[in-house]
């Protein structure tokens, strides 16, 4: 009788980890470089990003993960040293970040402006008014429905500004301080028939706009630049710095101005290229 042949049988999972174990050694699975942007809710929303990362990976080969909040955390993730660079929308807040030593450098990159979104029937009357600050005033005197971000954001600091220039603290019920993001106020806005201040690159974007229509815009104070900032590398050396400033460089280099103002909807530009 002729002997029984046996084989060794390697289980599955240990084959698997093998090959995971060689493939990790040659570097075929290793993660590609990345950099994690501190940024505003509106380039997110918009749709920017979307439209011009892939770009820079394509030429760099560095992807770019976004942590998209109101500009106020954004600076607050920066100072902590848990984003590698910056881009946000409120100068004077930049300009403060790098004054305070938490950043070395501050780019414009592009703009776009602020509009005043409301019910198309108007009950404040503000699309007769002469300024951005007359709408405002217009708005508190009948206490028409507002909806505001409340959340600290770039747009929320610009609603604040004009307020102030109005010389109007808002409160009451027709003063709704919701602490979103763009997205959800207009949301909320659309439901309530209420007034908003929005970026127009979000806007653009909205698209459950119900009885919502663009009321006033064209003040030069509704101007709304973007910018790029790095981050001290002495304070947060741990940071991707390198890698940092190439995307910094990119934003501003005419591929990268190219790619912001290729960005459009239904043939409308969102922002507009403004290197130094």
């Amino acid at each position: 009788m002729l002997p029984k042949l046996t084989r060794s049988v390697y289980p599955l999972s240990a084959v698997l980890l093998l090959t995971f174990a060689l493939l990790w050694g040659s570097g075929a699975l290793a993660s590609p470089p990345f950099i994690l942007v501190a940024s505003t809710t509106s380039t997110e929303q918009s749709g920017l990003f979307s439209h011009i990362t892939p770009k820079f990976t394509q030429a760099t080969g560095i992807e770019v993960r976004v942590v998209a909040v109101g500009t106020g955390q954004a600076f607050a993730i920066a100072r902590a040293g848990d984003a590698d660079i910056l881009f946000v929308h409120d100068t004077v807040g930049e300009e403060q970040f790098v004054a305070q030593g938490y950043g070395v450098e501050r780019r414009d990159v592009m703009f776009n402006d602020f509009v005043i979104i409301g019910p198309s029937d108007d009950p404040a009357g503000i699309a007769a008014a002469a300024s951005a600050v007359e709408a405002m005033q217009r708005i508190a005197a009948v206490e028409a429905a507002f909806a505001s971000r409340g959340d600290d954001s770039g747009t929320h600091r610009a609603e604040q500004r004009l307020w102030q220039r109005a010389g109007i603290e808002p409160a009451g019920r027709w003063y709704r301080s919701l602490g979103s993001g763009m997205g959800p106020t207009l949301n909320t806005a659309a439901g309530m028939d209420a007034y908003v201040v929005a970026d127009r690159g979000t806007w653009l974007n909205f698209h459950n706009r119900q009885n919502l229509v663009i009321l006033f815009q064209g003040d030069e104070v509704l101007f709304n630049p973007y910018g790029s900032v790095l981050i001290n590398p002495e304070r947060h050396p741990h940071l991707k710095h390198d890698l940092a400033i190439q995307w910094h460089e990119w934003l501003v280099s005419p591929d990268g101005q190219a790619a912001i103002a290729s960005y459009e909807i239904n043939g409308e530009p969102l922002f507009f290229p403004n290197a130094d």
